[in-house]
């Protein structure tokens, strides 16, 4: 951050001007800390003096929020400049809401608020589809006591064990194994082929099938209005025929016309329709 001008206080005392806040030891950081919290308590809010110490007690404490960011370093898929970036969060939440009056130390007060918001980063951020937190508690869970057993055993748990070891309802163990898959995913796209002289296949190509039920609801939206527009009687055969399952000779009967006259009808009115379809395509 670019040097800035000193500032006074509403009590006359002026803030010390730091040229680079970041650069400070730790020891004068801690210092320099509580004076600026002191004044920033009575600094009014939005004036040129309380931004200035506002977002030097950030700067000041960047150092907090790198140790915090350091401990989550794994293969969770995000870089640590945007875990640092989420830490930030955490302590400027942590300087708006600290009060001078508890009498506790800063560092003390605010290392619980950034590391609280980076778990929560990686709580929103590394599941590949959501799943309620506690199956993303249980999971976390899961895992330690699936390793804790495989070690203790030398062989995979069965449910009824980690059902055992965590308290839980063998139920609530299968849950958990079922909610676990959601924590990553692959891309369809994505070459499965293990041998590289083999053409590449895709994931999507051993997975995927054609659904025939696709085709049958394009049908139906295309065949819905075809049959709005048609006669009342020729509605009505249809229905006897396709809906109530009627045989031609009880449709006949129920229009008090000859079973040779039914089938007739329904050749024509399915042939029309057929066609319309065919021009609606």
């Amino acid at each position: 951050m670019a040097a800035r001008v000193g500032t006074t206080t509403d009590t006359g005392r002026p803030l010390p001007r730091i040229t680079d806040p970041q650069k400070i030891a730790p020891q004068d950081a801690r210092t320099l800390t509580q004076l600026f919290l002191e004044r920033l308590a009575v600094i009014e809010e939005g004036t040129a003096e309380y931004q200035y110490a506002r977002n030097t007690l950030i700067e000041m404490n960047m150092s907090l929020v790198r140790y915090a960011a350091g401990r989550f370093r794994s293969g969770n898929g995000q870089t640590m400049e945007d875990v640092v970036q989420v830490g930030v969060i955490g302590l400027i939440k942590a300087i708006d809401r600290f009060e001078i009056s508890r009498e506790v130390q800063f560092t003390s007060f605010a290392v619980p608020y950034i590391v609280g918001e980076i778990k929560r980063f990686f709580r929103d951020t590394s599941w590949a589809v959501h799943v309620p937190r506690r199956l993303q508690e249980a999971r976390a869970e899961l895992a330690k006591a699936t390793e804790e057993l495989h070690t203790r055993l030398g062989r995979a748990p069965r449910v009824a064990e980690l059902a055992a070891l965590m308290n839980l309802s063998e139920d609530e163990v299968v849950e958990a194994q079922i909610a676990a898959n959601g924590f990553t995913s692959a891309s369809l796209d994505a070459s499965i082929s293990q041998d590289p002289d083999d053409h590449e296949t895709a994931l999507a190509e051993v997975i995927g099938v054609e659904d025939p039920a696709f085709e049958l609801v394009e049908n139906f939206h295309t065949l819905a209005p075809l049959i709005a527009e048609l006669g009342e009687r020729d509605r009505l055969i249809l229905h006897l025929r396709f809906v109530e399952e009627l045989t031609q000779a009880q449709i006949g009967e129920r229009l008090n016309i000859s079973q040779m006259h039914v089938s007739r009808l329904i050749s024509r009115i399915v042939a029309g329709l057929r066609s319309q379809m065919l021009v609606t395509r």
